[in-house]
Parts: structure tokens; C-alpha cells; sequence
């Protein structure tokens, strides 16, 4: 059977003259123990004792003081929703176990009635959500818990109280009819439920002719005494609770700067820092939003990468966040320090700033805080904090927790800037030690090889005066020959490192396309060496392509070179094609493929980078210093261009890319 009607529902509307307060735990259990107290230090026979514990283990700490009260009196009646062993019994007094569904579960009531005093606790439990549960003491939870009630000296009430409750007590245990009526006739209840109708309007405090027809003393000192002691127990109570709220909120400060420090020591990387900040920081405070992004004094607008959302919120994921359109924004910036607006909608920064107000409405900030994360003066980012729906204020010392955490991500993303910039230098060390190693291999190949064959050709022709003349000619031509290789390799340096060095004068004008192909096709085909065929070159450049503006010196030597480049690395009986097309409005595109050896799908990133050689520096079949493409980027990203390496994989080919800009 399950009661689902609260009794204190029930007292209220039996007697609309009362008026149901707040208690906490604490104050409750203080009371309870004085109403105890009451009947084991009385004089009084036979009292009635009427209590109701939410479940079972609440009992089970008072258990021995109603084994001490049932020894004064029979009618102990205790009525718990059993969790173990508490069942129906009458042993040392009457025990009730009602269904865990029924509407006591939610009560804690207390009813004591004697010949000579009386005093009545109903409540039922106010479930009061408590923020951060997870990170409060449980002590703290437990004294927090409230109850809505009635707590009086009135007979009447009292009275009533015990009607209702044996009432329920006969539902669960009709067995014991016959000691409840016994109860009923001692202390007249019946009498006073025949009457309620004709009483319901009287006062909650007992008449003089009642109290005297019933020897009752005039209750009004104790209720005065009473009273001033449950405010003490009440005052205490909000002061206690304040000082858990305070220590709950600086655990909740430490923990945070805790989990950011050993977010940094762990990682290195400002988007990890930066993920467990926005996370914890908007759980800690119940924030709508919270945002974390990383921006200078100077930046236009930020594009939100991280956040903290709270569900049915909008999310500003990938948007684009202005900041120099926001005042907020640049007061923040310009004064180094928090700016916290707690209602927006009356704000008239806001209000009179058509761009501000338009933010605030389409993504239903209420209270907003910016704090500026800073490192020496320096901005480094930003957090925000956004309330939506409610605009229910950020305390002191929350808005002091979000200043320190700001304060720690300045540190974090310094020092994880720091290391970024020691792992780029630690890079370009190793890039520096590999080009020092390629540059001894490569030039050590390239120079001893034409040096030895020039010094055994002059040896000869100094050593055998009477040689034949074709001898001798071939003798001359060889060593002449290596020497304009090693001329060439000298002067591919020095154009290196002038490009790179930006000593380079650009002398750009408006050049035909094609022009610029026949020339270097020229070239290529001037420098073809003897015993070796060049494959087929098939040159498809239209002369109705717009004018290019680049530098046309260079603009061949880039052309001259990505041919010579597909035609070494192509057989004779291959083919090396060059095209040109619009690549939109603003550049022509220059492809140059070949039917050659391709190049791995690995290897398509680095082929222009200094020295680089597919077989290696010293197994070689083609010769060459490997910086014939490093060249080639770096003049055409001198004119604003673009050049990079298509292959569909080894002895597939390749494809070379380049854009020059129109006119």
C-alpha cells in the first residue's frame, strides 16, 4: 500500500492558518533531540511518541533512544522505509515499514503529546540543487539539506499531527487498531476530529479555557525560549554553511591552477593547455559558454577554436570573433585588465553600439567576462566568459579564480612558445648540419671529377709533345668541357645564395610566354651532350595567352632548368612536353612533364629543397649539384608564384608546376 499525499500537505490544508518555515538538518536534529529529551526527562505517563525517519539508516543512529523511550511508555510508534532489517514488529515499541514509494520518504516527523505538554515536527525534504557537487565536502551537502515545515508547541497542531499519523499507521499495520484507539480516547483526538470543522478557523496557539480545562501551563515562555534557540541553530547553520561555501570555492581555485600546472608539465602543447583550461573553467563556474582563444592586442578578429558549451546553448565553434569592432574587447586590451559587464541588456556601452548589441542578441549573452590573458605586458589571448538565459552574477572570488587562470596560461603558452621556437632553431640546425654534409659530398663528386680528368689532359698534352693532332684536340675539349661544368656548379652556388640572401634586383616587365619557352628550349638544346640523345621535346604554348609579369632573365633560367631537369632524368626514346594555361584571372600556369623516371609520393616534398638527390650524393646516374629546383622556387616565389612536383610514382613520370602572375 503507498501513501502518496505528504502529511505536511495534508496539516496545511487542515489548518490554512499555518504558515510552513525553513529548517536546516542541523536546527532539526536539535529539536528533535529537545522534543526527546522532553519525554525522558517528564513526569507524564503513558506519552504518545509518533517519529518518522526518511529510511531505515536514519533510525538506526537514534534507535537507542526510542528503546530508552518505549521504556517510559507503550505508545512508541516509529514508522522508516526499511533498507536492511527494519520491518513491521512490537517489540520493544511499534515499528512501521512503509513503502519506499510513499510520500514519507521525503518527511522527517516527530510527535510528542503528554498530559501536560505537547510539541509537533512536520516536514517534508526541499531539494535545493547545490552546484559542483563533486567538488564539495559531503558534510557540507548533508548540513545543506533543507526542510519545509511546521515546528510548534500548539496542542491543536499537535494534535492534528497525531491524527494523521495514526491514520497512516493504521493503513500499514491495521493490527493495531485497537492500541491506536486507545491513544485516540487518552488524548481526545477523536474528540478533536469530530470538532475540526468548528476549530479550523481559531488561532494556531491554544485559548485560555483550553488550556486550563486541560492543566496545560500557558506555553508562551517556552515558546519564546524555543524560538530563540532554533534562530541560533538557524543563524549558525548559514554561517557555517558560508564558511564550507568559502573553503569549497578555494579548493575548487587550487585544484584548476593545479590541473593547468600539470597540464604544462605534461604537455607542451598550448592547444592541450588551452582544451583543459576552457573545459574545467566553464565547469567550475556554470558558465553558458567559456572561450579560450589565443589573439595579439593588434588582431582583427580571432577564429574560436576551443570552447566550453552548455547544452541548449548557441556554440561560436569556427566562427570568426571580432575584436577590434568590440569595445569590450579593446578596454580589456588597453587597460591589461578584467572588464566584467553583469547585465548586458541594460549596459550602455551595449546599448548605444549597434555592432555590440547585434552580437549580444544573436548568441543570447546576458552577463559577459573578458580577462585578458597577459605574460609581461604582452597579450597572448583571451578568455570569456558568457552567461545566457539568466543572468545570475559571477562572485568576487570566481571572477579572482578566472584572473588566476589567465594568469597561468600566460606562462603555460609562453613557455610552450618557447619551446616551439627551440624546436623550429633545433630544425633548422639539423636542415643547416644535412646542407653542410650534402654540400662537402656533392661539391668534393662534382669538383674532383673534372678537376682529375682536367689535370690527366694537360698532364698528356705537357707530357707528349709529338701527340697527333686529334689527339690533342679531343685532350682540349675534354679538359674545356669539365671546366664549364665546375663553372657551372660555382655559379649555381653563387645564384643560391645570392636568391636567397634577397641581394637580387628584380627588373620585371611585361614578357609573351612563348617567347620566353623558345628561348630556353634553345638553351637546352645548345648544351646537349655528345654522347647523349635528348629526348623528343614537344613545346605546346599558345601565343594568344595573356602577358606575364615577371623578371624574363630568370623567368628562362626557371624554364631552362625544370627542362633540363625532365630531360636528364628522361630517356631518349621519352618524351618532355611543356604547356601553359590561365589558372584563373590573376596567373598562367607552366607545366613541364616527361615520361621519365617519376618521383615516390615521399619524396614530392622535399625535391626542391637544397642538395636533394633521389639516389644519393655519391650514387648517382645523373650528374648535378641537386640545386637546380632549389633555384627554381626561390625565383618564383620571388615574383609571388607557386611552384610544386606531381608523379604518379616511380617510372611514371612526373609533372613540374608553376604559376607566373598576368599583367
Amino acid at each position: 500500500m503507498i501513501v502518496p499525499i505528504s502529511l505536511l500537505a495534508e496539516l496545511l490544508q487542515a489548518l490554512p492558518q499555518l504558515r510552513a518555515q525553513i529548517y536546516f538538518k542541523s536546527s532539526m536534529t536539535a529539536l528533535s533531540h529537545a522534543m526527546e529529551d522532553l519525554v525522558l526527562a517528564g513526569s507524564d505517563e503513558e506519552p504518545l511518541v509518533i517519529a518518522s525517519f526518511q529510511h531505515e539508516r536514519f533510525y538506526r543512529e537514534e534507535a537507542h533512544r526510542y528503546r530508552r523511550i518505549a521504556d517510559r511508555t507503550s505508545q512508541v510508534y516509529v514508522l522508516s522505509a526499511p533498507e536492511t532489517e527494519f520491518k513491521n514488529s512490537s517489540e520493544s515499541h511499534e515499528t512501521v515499514a512503509f513503502a519506499p514509494e510513499d510520500a514519507l520518504s521525503k518527511e522527517w516527523h516527530l510527535v510528542v503529546l503528554g498530559q501536560h505538554y505537547s510539541t509537533c515536527l512536520i516536514c517534508h525534504e526541499k531539494i535545493v540543487p547545490i552546484d559542483h557537487q563533486d567538488d564539495r565536502d559531503p558534510l557540507l551537502i548533508d548540513q545543506a539539506r533543507r526542510f519545509e515545515g511546521i515546528w510548534t508547541f500548539d496542542r491543536e497542531v499537535s494534535c492534528k499531527a497525531a491524527e494523521l499519523l495514526l491514520d497512516k499507521i493504521l493503513k500499514y499495520r491495521p493490527e493495531l487498531a485497537e492500541k491506536i484507539d486507545r491513544a485516540r480516547t487518552t488524548y481526545n483526538l477523536a474528540k478533536i476530529k469530530k470538532t475540526r470543522k468548528s476549530s479550523a478557523s481559531k488561532s494556531a496557539k491554544p485559548d485560555k479555557n483550553a488550556a486550563k480545562d486541560s492543566k496545560i501551563p500557558n506555553p508562551k515562555l517556552s515558546d519564546a525560549f524555543a524560538e530563540r534557540l532554533v534562530t541560533y541553530l538557524q543563524s549558525g547553520q548559514h554561517k557555517l554553511l558560508r564558511a564550507y561555501a568559502a573553503i569549497a570555492a578555494q579548493e575548487r581555485k587550487e585544484r584548476l591552477i593545479n590541473l593547468i600546472t600539470t597540464a604544462m608539465r605534461r604537455s607542451l602543447n598550448p592547444q592541450e593547455i588551452v582544451e583543459v583550461a576552457v573545459q574545467e573553467l566553464g565547469t567550475a563556474l556554470s558558465a553558458s559558454r567559456c572561450l579560450i582563444y589565443r589573439c595579439k592586442a593588434a588582431d582583427i578578429a580571432a577564429k574560436i577554436d576551443r570552447e566550453f558549451l552548455r547544452p541548449g546553448t548557441n556554440s561560436l565553434l569556427d566562427q570568426t570573433w571580432q575584436l577590434q569592432k568590440n569595445p569590450i574587447f579593446r578596454d580589456a586590451v588597453t587597460r591589461q585588465e578584467r572588464v566584467y559587464i553583469q547585465e548586458t541588456a541594460q549596459d550602455p556601452l551595449i546599448v548605444n553600439t549597434k555592432s555590440l548589441a547585434e552580437t549580444v542578441k544573436n548568441w543570447q549573452i546576458v552577463s559577459w567576462l573578458m580577462v585578458p590573458v597577459l605574460y609581461q605586458g604582452r597579450v597572448l589571448g583571451m578568455v570569456e566568459m558568457h552567461q545566457c538565459r539568466s543572468a545570475s552574477p559571477w562572485e568576487e572570488d570566481e571572477i579572482a579564480l578566472v584572473e588566476a587562470i589567465a594568469t597561468q596560461l600566460g606562462a603555460a603558452l609562453i613557455q610552450a612558445e618557447t619551446y616551439a621556437n627551440l624546436e623550429e632553431l633545433n630544425q633548422q640546425l639539423e636542415a643547416l648540419d644535412r646542407t653542410r654534409s650534402n654540400l662537402i659530398a656533392i661539391t668534393g663528386h662534382e669538383l674532383r671529377t673534372p678537376l682529375s680528368t682536367i689535370q690527366v689532359c694537360l698532364e698528356s698534352l705537357n707530357s707528349e709533345p709529338d701527340m697527333p693532332q686529334e689527339l690533342r684536340q679531343i685532350m682540349l675539349e675534354t679538359a674545356l668541357g669539365d671546366a664549364d661544368r665546375m663553372r657551372k656548379l660555382v655559379q649555381d652556388f653563387l645564384t643560391l645564395s645570392h636568391l636567397e640572401s634577397g641581394r637580387v634586383k628584380w627588373n620585371v616587365e611585361s614578357l609573351t610566354l612563348q617567347e620566353c619557352v623558345d628561348l630556353a628550349l634553345s638553351s637546352v638544346r645548345s648544351r646537349r651532350v655528345v654522347d647523349r640523345q635528348l629526348p623528343k621535346i614537344i613545346a605546346e604554348v599558345s601565343a594568344e595567352l595573356p602577358l606575364v609579369e615577371a623578371d624574363g632573365e630568370w623567368l628562362v633560367e626557371v624554364l631552362s632548368k625544370l627542362l633540363d631537369n625532365a630531360c636528364k632524368f628522361t630517356t631518349p626514346q621519352g618524351t618532355v612536353t611543356i604547356r601553359a594555361k590561365c589558372n584563373g584571372s590573376r596567373m598562367v600556369e607552366v607545366l613541364v612533364t616527361d615520361t621519365g623516371r617519376g618521383i615516390e609520393a615521399s619524396s614530392l616534398k622535399i625535391v626542391f629543397d637544397r642538395f636533394y638527390q633521389e639516389e644519393g650524393s655519391l650514387r648517382r646516374s645523373a650528374g648535378g649539384t641537386g640545386l637546380g629546383l632549389a633555384i627554381c622556387k626561390q625565383i618564383v616565389t620571388g615574383w609571388g608564384g607557386n611552384i610544386w612536383a606531381d608523379s604518379a610514382g616511380k617510372d611514371r613520370g612526373s609533372e613540374f608546376h608553376f604559376t607566373i602572375p598576368i599583367v
